[in-house]
């Protein structure tokens, strides 16, 4: 009978805990469900407000409020999966079915059909993979939405792209410690 190496064991282990793709997409539906944490989120006219939750096994977690009119412009999460669902109001995700380059450019023309849009009313969410890219919008006139978001692992970085027509551009790319 064999013993497995310690290093073996550990990456065994941590594969085991860390959270899925669904564990995140549970999370966060068991999370909007919560009425008086969500009530509990203060609300500004003018910009987005947020409130740092524990996820779940050492995963990042957000409750975010979305004034009406406002969004996240296009960005992805890098190497996180995650999740996200909207617990009020309504928001709209629209986002690419292409798989992008992951580093190394600047500028990428996209073909054609490969943009999504998603409504997301209260209730509903999703979850998704590495260097998934999109925006999230609150398109309302009049009424805030709040969301719950998860990522595993913590966000190492996010990066922000601009976007005219069939370009996009790789603007920005941002840290923990940009958000601090």
């Amino acid at each position: 009978m064999s013993v497995p190496s310690p290093s073996l064991s550990s990456s065994v282990s941590l594969a085991a805990s860390a959270p899925t793709q669904a564990d995140l997409l549970d999370f966060v539906r068991r999370t909007a469900a919560d009425a008086e944490l969500i009530a509990s989120l203060p609300l500004d006219p003018e910009g987005r407000t947020w409130v740092r939750l524990r996820g779940p096994a050492g995963s990042e977690a957000w409750l975010i409020g979305w004034p009406p009119g406002t969004g996240t412009g296009w960005h992805d999460h890098a190497d996180s999966v995650g999740a996200f669902l909207t617990a009020s109001g309504e928001l709209t995700e629209n986002s690419l079915t292409a798989r992008l380059p992951t580093d190394g450019w600047k500028t990428l023309e996209l073909t054609e059909g490969v943009d999504r849009v998603r409504r997301l009313p209260a209730g509903q969410g999703r979850a998704f993979g590495h260097h998934h890219v999109h925006e999230v919008l609150n398109e309302s006139h009049d009424r805030h939405a709040i969301s719950v978001h998860a990522y595993y692992p913590p966000l190492p970085r996010i990066r922000r792209y601009s976007r005219a027509g069939q370009v996009l551009r790789l603007e920005q790319v941002e840290r923990p410690e940009d958000w601090q």
